[in-house]
């Protein structure tokens, strides 16, 4: 039966629920990483990123509405994080549409969601539902510690080589600059916001799995991309893989 964690022991389960599943281990961002992608492969990504992460500002919204007001470090946190996604200086998706641009696909194509995949529509609508219907804490779980916790980490296997093998200038890529120092800092509230007030069994529990599961979620998403997009142009053996 499981019991009361303390915060220490809480936090390594949480990062415990994440770890294996982290979308790094995606063909997709294992090929970015070592520069095999075409630039049409990374507008494919853009196209579908878009749909995935415009809303984040959305999800926040449902989420802070829902939150109680007991909770206030962790509403102004959802504030702040929606004011620095929306209007805290450039729009982060404005940010995305100029790397999407660059890749050589168009703005009218990027906001089109026709041009997203079935599974970037299950992620969306995993994070719309996570934010409207889940405990506030478990939410807070989900969007922020199982999926934007995890940023940091793959942007920074991606984004050198954007650079060093695509040649793209410091402004094209100012969407992932800005995300590994933000969402590092946003990662570690989130955890922060959990471990204060996920203070019983049900709720510690509850948080833990849907880490696992948005962590599955970004996994599979990012997994879909190298299938509906790459795989008959990059084979799995070509990367290390097996087929």
């Amino acid at each position: 039966m499981a019991e009361l964690l303390n915060r220490d022991d809480f936090r390594k389960a949480l990062e415990e629920a994440i770890k294996g599943k982290s979308a790094n281990k995606a063909p997709f961002s294992i090929a970015w990483a070592s520069g095999k992608l075409s630039r049409g492969h990374l507008a494919r990504w853009a196209e579908n990123h878009y749909h995935y992460v415009g809303p984040f500002a959305d999800y926040l919204a449902y989420l802070y509405a829902r939150t109680p007001d007991h909770m206030t470090e962790a509403k102004d946190f959802l504030l702040a994080n929606m004011y620095e996604e929306e209007i805290g200086g450039d729009r982060h998706t404005d940010l995305l549409i100029r790397f999407a641009e660059a890749c050589g696909t168009t703005r009218e194509r990027v906001i089109n969601p026709d041009n997203m995949s079935p599974t970037t529509r299950g992620l969306q609508a995993w994070c719309y539902s996570v934010a409207m219907r889940e405990d506030p804490v478990v939410a807070v779980a989900a969007l922020v510690v199982g999926l934007e916790s995890q940023v940091p980490s793959i942007y920074r296997k991606q984004t050198p080589t954007l650079r060093e093998k695509y040649q793209f200038t410091d402004e094209e890529v100012e969407f992932f600059d800005l995300h590994i120092v933000s969402d590092e800092i946003h990662g570690e509230r989130g955890y922060q916001i959990v471990l204060e007030n996920a203070t019983t069994v049900e709720l510690q529990q509850r948080c833990l799995k849907i880490c696992e599961i948005g962590a599955q979620m970004r996994l599979l998403y990012t997994t879909a991309l190298y299938y509906d997009y790459v795989e008959k142009e990059i084979p799995l053996p070509e990367l290390g893989l097996a087929a």
